[in-house]
């Protein structure tokens, strides 16, 4: 078999600074816009074309690629070349004060339209009070008055006389008027009536009656001249307060005359204001006082509460806007996209009415973009539901989401809709965009364009160029020292080892941003005018060093022999497998003792991991998978008796992945044969039923933390590791590793199948390998047979 040894040029892509035709990033022009990202700039210009509701965009990506700040840059832009959208205000609903009613109004005439009602009602509050004052109404309300009497006195005058004429009286009690009967032209006392005989009596008891019927007669005429005089001075103060009210409102109906919303607002706010002069009359005696007409105590507060109906609620503000609207949710909770409708303390007691309706990022994106992040959107159901509700119906709702859980709803208002128009634009993570678009049938309807961030672009000479475009855009935004050209080699080749492949530059921003930054600061420590290439390395090896802190410990416990790692000799059913240990901010490779113990029996392959539930999905179908390839290579003209366990030595914390399955199945061959394993060489890969070699992850880190434990315990020249062939484009290994490869200190094999494996493992032919297991198996096969049939 023609086994790959690989070179030292294969073992990672050195950016020659000589590519570059700059001395420094100063001489570069900053980028715009993102790179490597052309799929997912093209959907989205896409997605932003269409105007159907449906047609919403969800962005996914991992975390760093810088989607959230190229997505809000690209809409922000597309956003200024828009139209501002309108003004939106709530004013009182004088029909049903709990329903308050929406008005939209051009940008910056909302405003307006709240000055204009202030300056009109707190012109009322000064000039109807002064009416009531004035002597103009009072002459002409005494007038009324006096008619009014007049009328009364002459009614009264007349029923006196003609009373008089019938022998009675009347006279004023505390009940009202009393019918007192004359004798000789004198009223009669109570004795005297007693003295009257009968028919005396009679007589001036039909005299009482009839006047007293008279006098019933006479009191409802005076009512209904109390009621006439009432409705013609409340005529007069209408007339007279129409002179004080109408030309004001003229003008507003003539600055508002294309809203027919707001019209018909004034006509109402007219005769409100005409049914209820009372109250300007209270607010009048209240200055008369020499009190404040809004101060404390019940009737203020009833001023106050009446003098703020016609206030207007400017719930969505476009008077500073230029373009349509962007709004960026940073914590998408029910109220802070969808806002609420607050109390306020009146009479002991919490109301709620139009001007404590309070507005959300919906309503404030509306005509125009709004962008949450899906993770957070999504930790509240209530707004998730509650955001696709409002797209669906394009019509956005106000209301308490807490009130329908309540045994007892607190009295609140019912706000008027508002007509929704917003293209809504998520960014999460591509696990979140296909939970969601397999789990709710509404996220299918509802955002139809997906925007798919890529973490690697190719490694082309425009990639280069546009790479030190970049860091010169960061350099020169964030005031920075530039960068020399071998610097930004340094930066190339680590884009490269974080997209682990010599041929694809990362696209994750973020961590290139970082790296720029601390490489910066080394550099201003060293009193350099430029970043240099060692700054970079420096910032590399940094980094890891504040990191490491337990990949240290490991290795302190393998060369203690705490952890029992060989690294010399051979045995038997014993293996140097490669595993990585991901820390979040630190990811190092270590390597790990496996073993295999293979008996009579028929159990099969167990895995011990998995029988102690300290083993992953993946990692079993790899033992699995281990099954499968010795049925095929050594059961098809025998059954495969067999028991074999498998174990990760020394391992606490759990195994996943089938990066192990070709390091598994060499010990278990290396059991079954008695053939002795090489300890001096480790091995990575996974394999197939077929024994084809498949490439694995974190073959870096793997080799590294492999070749860290051979430095440490001194080169003897015949240290290697073994990988999938196809993990060759991926090797980005760190210069220590490289140059120890080159002066023949350490090998790196790349092999298709697993003989390959097990011949270097081993040292013998595969196919020698296999007869001898072939012939164990046999054996064992037969001991099976004598056992079930004692």
């Amino acid at each position: 078999m023609a086994i790959q040894k690989l070179t030292a040029s294969m073992l990672r892509y050195n950016c020659d600074p000589d590519v570059f035709n700059f001395e420094n990033t100063a001489e570069m022009e900053p980028i715009e816009g993102i790179i490597g990202q052309e799929r997912a700039t093209k959907a989205l210009e896409f997605g932003l074309r269409v105007k159907s509701k449906a047609y919403n965009i969800f962005v996914a990506g991992i975390t760093g690629t810088g989607k959230t700040s190229y997505i809000t840059s690209v809409i922000k832009g597309l956003a200024v070349k828009g139209s501002v959208a309108d003004d939106w205000c709530y004013i009182y609903n004088f029909k049903d004060p709990d329903s308050p009613i929406s008005v939209s109004l051009p940008a910056g005439m909302g405003e307006i339209f709240v000055k204009d009602m202030e300056k009109f009602i707190n012109g009322l509050q000064r000039e109807i009070p002064l009416f009531f004052s004035g002597e103009d109404y009072q002459l002409q309300a005494n007038q009324l008055l006096s008619k009014y009497h007049d009328k009364v006195n002459e009614i009264l005058n007349l029923f006196e006389k003609q009373a008089k004429e019938k022998g009675v009286i009347l006279r004023k009690t505390d009940k009202g008027l009393a019918v007192i009967p004359l004798i000789n032209g004198k009223p009669i006392d109570e004795q005297e009536g007693l003295e009257l005989d009968e028919a005396a009596t009679k007589e001036m008891q039909q005299r009482i009656d009839e006047v007293q019927q008279e006098l019933e007669r006479v009191t409802r005429q005076i009512r209904e001249l109390d009621k006439e005089q009432e409705q013609q001075l409340e005529q007069l103060e209408r007339e007279l307060a129409l002179n004080i009210i109408t030309p004001e409102l003229d003008k507003l109906s003539t600055k508002y005359y294309s809203l027919s919303k707001i019209i018909s607002y004034l006509n109402q706010v007219k005769e409100d204001l005409l049914n209820n002069l009372d109250m300007f009359k209270i607010i009048s005696k209240k200055k008369e006082a020499n009190q404040d007409a809004k101060g404390s105590g019940t009737t203020g507060k009833a001023i106050q509460n009446f003098i703020s109906r016609y206030a207007v609620n400017l719930f969505v503000n476009h008077s500073l806007s230029k373009g349509a609207p962007v709004e960026s949710e940073s914590n998408p909770t029910y109220y802070n996209l969808f806002g609420k409708i607050e109390g306020k303390p009146y009479l002991n007691s919490i109301v709620s009415d139009f001007s404590t309706v309070k507005s959300g990022a919906v309503h404030r994106a509306n005509g125009g973009y709004l962008i949450i992040q899906a993770a957070d959107l999504l930790k509240d159901p209530v707004a998730w539901d509650a955001l696709k509700r409002t797209i669906q119906n394009s019509k956005a709702v106000i209301e308490n989401i807490g009130e329908q859980y309540k045994a007892i709803p607190s009295t609140t208002v019912k706000p008027e809709p508002i007509p929704l128009s917003v293209k809504v634009i998520l960014i999460g993570s591509p696990t979140i965009y296909n939970a969601l678009y397999n789990y709710d049938e509404d996220f299918q309807k509802l955002f139809k364009i997906k925007v798919q961030f890529d973490t690697v672009m190719e490694l082309k000479d425009k990639s280069l160029h546009m790479y030190a475009q970049f860091i010169s855009s960061v350099c020169r935004r964030e005031n920075l020292l530039h960068f020399h050209r071998s610097a930004v080699a340094k930066v190339i080749e680590a884009s490269l080892r974080l997209a682990e492949h010599q041929k694809e530059l990362s696209t994750r921003f973020n961590h290139v941003v970082e790296l720029i930054y601390e490489s910066v600061a080394w550099a201003e420590m060293e009193g350099s005018h430029l970043v240099l290439d060692k700054h970079v390395q420096k910032t590399l090896l940094e980094k890891i060093n504040r990191a490491n802190l337990l990949e240290d410990k490991v290795h302190d416990k393998i060369l203690s022999n705490n952890i029992l790692i060989a690294t010399e000799g051979s045995g038997v059913g014993q293996i140097n497998g490669l595993t990585v240990y991901n820390m979040g901010d630190h990811t190092f490779g270590m390597p790990a003792r496996i073993t295999a113990r293979c008996y009579i029996g028929e159990k099969g392959i167990i895995n011990i991991e998995r029988e102690a539930k300290m083993s992953g999905s993946i990692h079993d179908k790899g033992v699995l998978i281990l099954q499968g390839y010795l049925g095929g290579q050594y059961a098809l003209d025998k059954p495969l008796s067999l028991s074999a366990s498998i174990c990760f030595e020394q391992s606490y914390g759990g195994v996943d992945g089938d990066s192990a399955s070709c390091a598994e199945l060499v010990a278990i061959i290396s059991s079954l044969s008695g053939v002795p394993i090489k300890q001096n060489i480790a091995i990575t890969g996974s394999m197939n039923q077929m024994g084809d070699v498949q490439p694995i992850g974190g073959v870096n880190q793997k080799i590294e933390g492999f070749f860290r434990l051979c430095k440490e315990k001194g080169f003897k020249g015949d240290y290697a590791v073994i990988i999938p062939i196809q993990n060759q484009p991926n090797l980005m290994l760190n210069e220590e590793v490289v140059e120890a490869v080159g002066k023949g200190q350490f090998n790196i094999y790349a092999i298709k199948h697993i003989d390959e494996a097990i011949e270097l493992l081993t040292g013998m032919k595969a196919k020698d390998i296999h007869v001898k297991v072939n012939e164990r198996l046999v054996r064992m096969n037969t001991e099976n047979i004598k056992l079930k049939t004692i």
